[in-house]
């Protein structure tokens, strides 16, 4: 069971993939639309565990796989030097950056601008509500807004399902259920348990079960608990 404890240990790199879209297939077209035209303004708003930094890492490294020159911003005091001469610009948690934090990013905005360049930016609240400078709020307003909504635990298990059920795996039905209450909850790691169940199960040829599931996790050590938020 060394790719479940391997999925367990280590949080999967956030892709546009393994990204389950749920109630924000809007919001991801347009960040996917963002990479093919690198131009414009994208803001990404929503409470904490709704994907939004998860959004600006995929697109900062799929665009840099194609050769857009890329970065990602994070943190109230960012290193603006990283910025420098990218097409695309993210930058998360604009509602944490300090006042001078904020006039670097109205210059970055306007460099941007006008270069024809992309700016995708993420924060809590509405583009509206920022308590930020007016400039900056106005310019991170003038492009796309969208609210980013978590996954609730029947679109997750559905996601789940669909997935296992495409890569041709039968589950039994408490599995998925039980995965949700016990391990990490994010998709991108739920994603690469299912994956590697998969992979023990071919090699054991045994089904999926609930059983099945807790000797594996015994094996490598993990112990059972309630239930995580």
């Amino acid at each position: 069971m060394r790719q479940l404890a391997l999925a367990l240990e280590t949080r999967p790199a956030p892709t546009l993939a393994n990204f389950v879209a749920g109630r924000n297939a809007t919001a991801v077209a347009a960040v996917r639309t963002i990479l093919d035209a690198p131009t414009g303004v994208i803001y990404l708003w929503g409470e904490p565990g709704c994907g939004r930094s998860h959004l600006l890492r995929a697109a900062v490294d799929t665009a840099n796989a194609v050769g857009v020159s890329s970065t990602l911003l994070e943190g109230a005091s960012p290193d603006w030097s990283m910025a420098e001469g990218v097409r695309l610009l993210a930058i998360d948690d604009v509602d944490r950056l300090a006042e001078t934090e904020q006039v670097r990013l109205f210059d970055l905005c306007n460099e941007l601008r006008a270069a024809g360049d992309a700016l995708l930016a993420a924060g809590k609240v509405p583009p509206p509500t920022l308590a930020l400078r007016e400039d900056l709020r106005t310019r991170l307003a003038s492009g796309l807004a969208f609210q980013l909504h978590p996954l609730t635990d029947a679109e997750k298990t559905m996601a789940l399902r669909d997935y296992a059920r495409h890569r041709g795996l039968r589950m039994a039905d408490d599995v998925v259920p039980y995965l949700l209450t016990r391990l990490q909850r994010d998709m991108a790691t739920q994603i690469a348990v299912v994956d590697a169940l998969d992979r023990y199960s071919l090699e054991k040829k045994r089904p999926v079960t609930l059983p099945m599931v807790r000797a594996a996790l015994a094996e490598i050590g993990f112990e059972e608990r309630g239930t995580e938020k």
